[in-house]
C-alpha cells in the first residue's frame, strides 16, 4: 500500500521539499523544490539565527506546507546544523509551528544515517561498503555503511558557509586564507580519518548541492574538452580526485564570486561559498586517499521519506539491492501495455548476447544496457504507435525514474531502444554521432541483437523457448528452440527480416533457423 508523504530538509544554506508516493518498492517524486534561504548567514560561528534569515526560512516553510497540502501529504520536517547549533532556535521552531510545520531538530549522527538511506535510492551501492560524504553549509557528514546498516558515522563542524565566513570574509580570497582553510579541514579530519581508512570502503559517494556543483563543473570541463554536450543528469556520475583538484585550481584563478559565476557548470547562487565547499571535498579525498567520487542526487530528504514509510508500515528496505532493475521495471510498468512480451524479448536478447560473446566481445556493462533497453523499448507506445521507437528514446532519456544509472548509461539505453526498429543508426543522427566510436559499435551490436530478439517473439506468445548461436564458416547461425508444440515460422521470418543491423555490426552474414530438441551450443568466449 502506497502513501503520499512530504519531507522538508532545513539546512544551513537551503530548505528543500520533496513530495512523493512511497511504498516498499518505490519512491515516486511528485514535487521537488528548493529555496536558498541562508539560515546560517549570521556573523560569528553560527551561534544565532539572524532575524532576516528566520523570516526567509519561515516564508519557505509556509509555502512548502501549502504545496504538501495540495497533495494531502503529511509533512515530516527535519533541521540540521544551523538550527541545531543556534542559541535562539526555539524562536524559529515556534514560528515554524505557527505556520503548521513541526520541525524535528536531528543530531549529526541521525542526519548521517538518513543521508545514507537516501543515497541507497539513487546509486547502486546497497551490497557494497560505501563511504558517503555530504557537505552542507554548516557541517559535513561522513558515514560508512553496508546495506541499510551504518557501521560508523561522524558529523564535523565544517561546511561551505562556515568555512567561507571563517577564511574568506567579504568574499576575499587569499593564499593565506586558502592554506588556513585546508589546515582547518585537515585538523577536523585527523581524529576520524584512521577509523574511516580501516573501514575497508569500496566506493565513495558524495551528496549535497556543493558536491553536485563540483561534479557539474568537472563534467562541463570534460564535455567541452571532448566536444560534446554536458550530461543532462548528474546522478551516478563519477569524477576523479584529479578532476576535483582541477576544479579547485579553476576556482582559485577566479578570486571573486562574480568571476567564479562564469565558470561552466557552476550554479551562480553558490559562487560565493563554493570554494570553501570544494576545499572540504579536496581534503577529504586526499586525507582518506580516495581516488574518485560518485554523485548521488538523493540525500537527506529522500532518506527522511523512506524512514517515515518504514516507521509507519514496518518491513525492510532490502529491495534497494537491485536498484537499477527495479527502476527499469517501474518505468516499464507505467508505460508498457504488454510487459510479458518485453520480458520475453529481454530474455531472448540476453541469451543471444551470451551465445555470441565470442564475436562481439562486449562485457557485463553492455549486457545490462541491453537488458534495460529490451524492457523499455516499447514504452513509446504510451505516446503513439507511429514512430514509437523515437518516443521510447525521449521517455527513457528524460525520465526521472531510472535510478542508479549514469547519464551516459541512460543515453546508451535510450539509443539501443530507439534503434530496435526502423532505420539503422546513422552518423546524421545527432545523438548517435555524439558517441565515441566504441560506443557507436556497442549501440549497433546491442540494437542488432535486440532486433532479432523482437522478431523471435513476433506473435507475442513466447513460442521460442530458447535461443543460441553457432558459426558456419563466416556465417552466424542463430538457432531458435521452439516451445513444445509451437509453430515458429512467423518468428523465423521476422527475425531474419530484422537481422541486417546485426549482420552489419558483426561484419558477417546472419541466418536465423529453428532447431528442435536440445538447446543449441553457445559460442565460447574468444581465445
Amino acid at each position: 500500500m502506497s502513501a503520499t508523504l512530504a519531507a522538508i530538509d532545513i539546512g544551513t544554506n537551503s530548505v528543500h521539499l520533496v513530495v512523493a508516493r512511497v511504498d516498499d518498492d518505490r519512491l515516486d517524486v511528485l514535487e521537488s523544490e528548493r529555496e536558498m534561504v541562508r539560515l546560517g548567514s549570521s556573523a560569528g560561528d553560527m551561534k544565532r539565527l539572524a532575524p532576516d534569515a528566520i523570516d526567509r526560512g519561515i516564508a519557505a516553510l509556509r509555502r512548502f506546507a501549502q504545496v504538501a497540502a495540495i497533495h494531502g501529504a503529511p509533512v515530516r520536517a527535519v533541521a540540521t546544523s544551523a538550527v541545531r547549533e543556534a542559541e535562539n532556535r526555539d524562536e524559529f521552531l515556534e514560528r515554524a509551528r505557527a505556520v503548521g510545520v513541526e520541525v524535528d531538530v536531528i543530531s549529526g549522527f541521525e542526519e548521517a544515517r538518513l543521508i545514507h538511506l537516501g543515497v541507497l535510492r539513487a546509486v547502486p551501492v546497497f551490497d557494497r561498503r560505501v563511504l558517503v560524504c555530504d557537505i552542507g553549509g554548516g557541517s559535513t557528514e561522513l558515514v560508512v555503511g553496508v546495506g541499510t546498516d551504518v557501521l560508523t558515522s561522524r558529523s564535523l563542524k565544517m561546511g561551505a558557509i562556515r568555512l567561507t565566513q571563517r577564511h574568506f570574509p567579504g568574499g576575499r580570497v587569499s593564499k593565506r586564507g586558502v592554506e588556513a582553510c585546508r589546515r582547518d579541514v585537515q585538523a577536523l579530519l585527523a581524529p576520524v580519518a584512521p577509523r574511516l581508512r580501516r573501514a575497508g570502503v569500496e566506493v565513495f559517494v558524495g551528496s549535497s548541492g556543493t558536491i553536485e556543483t563540483i561534479v557539474a563543473m568537472a563534467a562541463a570541463r570534460a564535455a567541452a574538452r571532448d566536444g560534446r554536450p554536458p550530461p543532462r543528469t548528474l546522478n551516478a556520475t563519477t569524477v576523479s580526485r584529479d578532476d576535483v583538484d582541477e576544479v579547485v585550481r579553476r576556482l582559485l584563478k577566479a578570486p571573486t564570486a562574480k568571476e567564479r559565476a562564469r565558470i561552466p557548470g557552476l550554479d551562480a547562487r553558490r559562487a560565493d561559498i563554493i570554494l570553501g565547499g570544494s576545499l572540504i571535498l579536496e581534503q577529504v579525498m586526499h586525507v582518506l586517499d580516495v581516488g574518485e567520487v560518485t554523485f548521488s542526487s538523493n540525500a537527506l530528504r529522500e532518506g527522511v521519506l523512506l524512514d517515515t514509510w518504514r516507521r509507519r508500515h514496518g518491513g525492510s528496505l532490502h529491495h534497494l539491492s537491485d536498484l537499477r532493475r527495479r527502476s527499469v521495471l517501474q518505468l516499464a510498468g507505467r508505460m508498457d501495455e504488454d510487459p510479458a512480451h518485453s520480458a520475453q524479448v529481454a530474455d531472448l536478447a540476453l541469451q543471444l548476447f551470451d551465445a555470441t560473446a565470442g564475436l562481439h566481445g562486449l562485457g557485463d556493462d553492455s549486457r545490462e544496457v541491453l537488458h534495460a533497453a529490451a524492457l523499455l523499448a516499447n514504452v513509446g507506445l504510451f505516446v503513439s504507435h507511429a514512430g514509437h521507437h523515437r518516443h521510447s528514446y525521449y521517455l527513457i532519456r528524460n525520465s526521472e525514474l531510472l535510478l542508479g544509472f549514469t547519464d551516459h548509461e541512460i543515453e546508451l539505453i535510450a539509443l539501443v531502444a530507439r534503434y530496435h526498429r526502423k532505420s539503422h543508426p546513422k552518423r546524421k543522427h545527432p545523438e548517435f554521432a555524439a558517441l565515441a566510436p566504441e560506443d557507436q559499435r556497442r549501440v549497433r551490436v546491442l540494437a542488432g541483437l535486440l532486433r532479432v530478439a523482437v522478431g523471435l517473439d513476433r506473435n507475442h506468445g513466447a513460442r521460442v523457448a530458447a535461443v543460441g548461436a553457432r558459426t558456419d564458416g563466416d556465417r552466424l547461425v542463430v538457432e531458435a528452440v521452439p516451445a513444445e508444440g509451437q509453430d515458429v515460422s512467423l518468428e523465423l521470418y521476422a527475425a531474419n527480416a530484422r537481422s541486417a543491423l546485426l549482420s552489419e555490426a558483426l561484419d558477417r552474414p546472419v541466418a536465423v533457423v529453428a532447431r528442435a530438441g536440445a538447446e543449441p551450443e553457445p559460442l565460447g568466449a574468444p581465445a
